[in-house]
């Protein structure tokens, strides 16, 4: 009897389950469909609202284009102008920094004229100050010494006169010393200026000036003979040219020159004074560039006039000769290889001009077909005309 009303019971609750489900499954399917339906009615919607914002895009597209370049232009002309307002700051400022500048320069000098009074002021204080304590001292000095000089004045006259003696003995030592020095400072400068000339020095005791200079040149040919002789002294003498033309022809020099402190009234620098040429050191080495130039050139014009026969017959041989015939060869074929590398560089030269004119011509017809692709899509009037890209004499209005 249980299992009999259980069994019915659960009968009962499948039906009803498979009921519920059936019922269940077909809300389900016609929810389904009314979403389908709902879903084709707004694609329809979407595509027809496609249609009208591309209709409205179309219709408007001149305008944004024209507000657009309109922006674009005012956002110009304000960057312009914020350029030329920063342009006039940076000018004030600029000119408030000079004047700021020629404040601060006009007071350091201010300061520096008085940093220079204050110490003006105070070196004559400390001036007047040292002389006053001189003066002083001076006073005391000469109060506590009178009575004492009266007892030395002989002492004193002894050691004046020993005195005299030896500032005239060491006077005469100074000058024969100083005459060594200018000696010594010719002989150095002569042997740094002409390295391949023999410079000999004339011993102390020896009859004959101070050097002898005898001229060289770099291949070693014997050109001459300078001799020299050196005077520091503060009167000229008349004697001094006479005796060095003796030494001069002793040594069979071609020219002799005197170096001296102390020029004859009437002359300055460099002179020729009876056959002798006389100079103040610092135109030694400038007279003896000159001098060994003029000898050089005459044993040069010496030496050729002596072999000239020779060097003709020489030259002839030379010039007939294979070797200066290949010479002259290699030379012509260094010239001709240069002409034909110039050639090759020109015409390669022309075919890189060539192709570059095309590139040019190429980038400016695809310039000028992008530009007009975008004015046909924009209209002329909202981009403005570019007149390298107009046939001569036409205008906007023309195009249109």
């Amino acid at each position: 009897m249980t299992e009999a009303v259980s069994h019915r019971v659960r009968e009962e609750l499948a039906a009803d389950f498979d009921k519920e489900r059936k019922a269940l499954n077909a809300a389900v399917e016609a929810r389904e469909q009314k979403l389908v339906a709902e879903r084709k009615q707004l694609d329809k919607q979407q595509q027809a609202l496609q249609a009208e914002v591309a209709r409205r895009v179309d219709a408007e597209r001149p305008k944004l284009l024209t507000d657009a370049v309109r922006q674009a232009e005012d956002k110009f002309s304000t960057e312009l102008k914020d350029l030329q307002i920063q342009n006039e700051e940076q000018r004030a400022k600029l000119k408030q920094a000079q004047k700021a500048e020629l404040v601060l320069r006009k007071q350091q000098r201010d300061l520096e004229d008085a940093k220079a009074d204050l110490e003006l002021n105070v070196a004559r204080k400390l001036d007047e100050e040292r002389k006053q304590i001189a003066d002083n001292a001076r006073q005391q000095v000469v109060e506590a010494e009178r009575l004492k000089l009266a007892e030395k004045d002989h002492v004193i006259k002894g050691l004046q006169e020993q005195i005299a003696n030896l500032q005239q003995r060491a006077q005469q030592g100074s000058v024969q010393v100083q005459g060594e020095t200018l000696e010594v400072t010719l002989e150095q400068d002569l042997r740094a200026a002409f390295t391949y000339d023999e410079i000999s020095e004339v011993k102390k005791g020896q009859r004959g000036a101070d050097m002898l200079q005898r001229v060289r040149t770099n291949a070693g040919a014997d050109c001459g003979a300078i001799l020299w002789e050196t005077k520091r002294a503060k009167n000229w003498s008349s004697d001094w040219p006479e005796k060095l033309k003796e030494d001069q022809r002793e040594a069979k020099a071609e020219l002799a020159v005197i170096v001296v402190t102390c020029l004859p009234d009437g002359v300055r620098g460099i002179a020729q004074l009876d056959g002798v040429w006389v100079c103040e050191p610092p135109f030694a080495v400038a007279l003896a560039i000159a001098l060994r130039q003029g000898l050089v050139s005459t044993a040069m014009q010496r030496l050729q006039d002596t072999n000239r026969a020779d060097k003709m017959a020489r030259l002839y041989d030379h010039l007939c000769s294979v070797e200066f015939r290949q010479h002259i060869e290699a030379i012509v074929e260094s010239f001709l290889g240069l002409q034909e590398q110039l050639a090759a560089e020109q015409r390669a030269f022309a075919r890189q001009w060539k192709e570059r004119e095309q590139q040019i011509t190429k980038a400016i017809q695809h310039t000028a077909m992008l530009y007009g692709g975008i004015q046909g899509i924009a209209g002329c009037e909202a981009l403005p005309e570019i007149k390298t890209l107009q046939l001569p004499g036409s205008s906007a209005a023309g195009n249109l």
